[in-house]
This record gives structure tokens, C-alpha cells and sequence, in this order.
């Protein structure tokens, strides 16, 4: 399987998805688009995996690139391949096929749990991250549902924290992949003031094992998004 990844700042990787394609021997490519590299035809790839990033997906004049990634994206779509879209990623998705991208009403930084949809008890994809599950965000944006997306996930700073779009799309707006010693070097780059929904730095690299538990839960995920 040819996986591809849009990667949107060097800090933001595949994380623990890296190792579990490698595992299973398949190919890997990259276009870093904050370093300008070209998008490869939409027909060489498999899998596209749509990565966070520290900008809003509306910030066309200061990231040229964001315009011609979103024709790429509507491209790949068309071509009925397999599509994950993590944080920034599943904004992505969301506006692609129709769902506005807008800020959330809070900032949302840190381990909180997120809450299954009722939609989610029939979806054995989504079964892999159950209810009341410990995961990763960080994000200030958020994105309505688009027009014939399921959501699954949710919590109690943000309503819309994962969906499918048929069988093929899935977005996650938290992040299962980072771990911990990824996560530190986010929190040297930008460490925000603690909030209500916004954890220390110190609250979030406290537990190594909820980065193991994440982990776990991307594999799962992943085993499942990989089946036919």
C-alpha cells in the first residue's frame, strides 16, 4: 500500500502511525509543505494521510500552499482512496467536502476525555477509541459536520472531535499519534496560559502511559481503517 502524508510544520510528524505502517511494509512519502515541496499526482497514492498543523486553514496569503493542498485533497477524494485527517487535517476535510471551519468557543490543550456519539455504537471503526477516552488535543479551531458526515466523538469543549464521510474518510480533530517527548517540544514551542479547558505543561507530560494508551488506540484504529 502507498501511504502519503501532508505534513504542514516539521514539529507535527506521523508519530506513532510511522511504526505501524512500517510494520507492515508500506511505502511511505511526504510532501512537506512548509518547505515547499511539490504534491505528487493524486493516482500514486493509496492512503492520504493529512497531518495538524499550527495555522488556520483560511490563512491563504501568509500559506500559499493551503489553496492548492485543498484542490489536491478534493482530488484524492474524488478517486474514492482512503483519507485520515488528524486536527488541522480533519479541518481540512471538513471544509473540503463542505463543512465550514470556525473558531471554537474555547481552546482546548491537553488530555481530556472524549464522549461517543450515539453514532458510534454502530460503528466498529470508531470502537477502538471507546467512550470516556483520555486523548491528546490541541487545537483552537473546531469545524462544522459536513453534509453526509457521521459524527462519533465528542467532548465538553468542543462538540465535533471526530467523523467519517462513508467508509473511506475519517477525521480526528485530537491526536493519537504524538508522544510524549514530541508533546514537550510542542510545549517549548508554544505554551499557553493554563484555562479551563487548557492543562500546564506539567498536567500534560505527567502520565507517560496515556501517551502508550493513545498509541494503542491508533493502532486499533488503524487496523480497522485498513481493512477492505
Amino acid at each position: 500500500m502507498r501511504v502519503h502524508c501532508l505534513q504542514h510544520a516539521g514539529h507535527e510528524t506521523l508519530g506513532s502511525i510511522e511504526p505501524w505502517l512500517k510494520k507492515r511494509r508500506h511505502a511511505i512519502s511526504c510532501t512537506r509543505l512548509y518547505a515547499g515541496e511539490a504534491l505528487p499526482p493524486p493516482e500514486s497514492l493509496d492512503w492520504l494521510v493529512i497531518l495538524g498543523g499550527p495555522m488556520n486553514i483560511y490563512q491563504y496569503r501568509k500559506y500559499p500552499w493551503l489553496k492548492p493542498e485543498r484542490r489536491f485533497i478534493e482530488q484524492v477524494l474524488v478517486g474514492n482512496r482512503k483519507v485520515l485527517g488528524i486536527c488541522l487535517g480533519a479541518q481540512l476535510l471538513a471544509d473540503v467536502l463542505g463543512g465550514k471551519t470556525r473558531p471554537n468557543e474555547h481552546s482546548e490543550i491537553g488530555f481530556f476525555n472524549v464522549y461517543s456519539d450515539q453514532n458510534n455504537a454502530h460503528s466498529d471503526l470508531l470502537s477502538a477509541i471507546p467512550a470516556g477516552s483520555e486523548v491528546l488535543h490541541w487545537h483552537r479551531d473546531t469545524y462544522d459536520l459536513p453534509p453526509g458526515a457521521i459524527r462519533h466523538h465528542k467532548s465538553d469543549a468542543c462538540v465535533n472531535q471526530s467523523f467519517t464521510w462513508g467508509p473511506r474518510v475519517l477525521g480526528l480533530q485530537f491526536h493519537l499519534e504524538v508522544s510524549r517527548q514530541e508533546a514537550a517540544h510542542w510545549l517549548e514551542l508554544a505554551n499557553p496560559p493554563p484555562s479551563s479547558h487548557v492543562q500546564a505543561a506539567g498536567e500534560i507530560l505527567a502520565r507517560p502511559e496515556r501517551f502508550e494508551a493513545t498509541h494503542r488506540m491508533m493502532d486499533r484504529l488503524l487496523d480497522g481503517f485498513a481493512k477492505p
